[in-house]
């Protein structure tokens, strides 16, 4: 008695979806907090626009990719 492949395929694709999405924003915090890339001192440094830059494209590529996973 196992698993229907159906079942099965649904549940590989909402854990590979929540490990993704946890790997980004932990990537982002440790970039972001850890190294200090988020926060700026007096004005923005080109690291931080580098920072800020690659969040933003990488959230944009992570959408599309959702999105063509989950499609049917």
């Amino acid at each position: 008695m196992g698993m229907e492949d159906e079942t099965r395929d649904f549940l590989v694709r909402i854990l590979q979806t929540i490990s993704i999405v946890l790997l980004w924003m932990m990537l982002n915090v440790f970039f972001g907090f850890y190294k200090d890339y988020a926060f700026f001192i007096n004005r923005p440094n080109w690291t931080n626009y580098l920072f800020y830059f690659l969040s933003a494209a990488t959230l944009v590529w992570l959408i599309i990719h959702l999105k063509r996973k989950w499609r049917l």
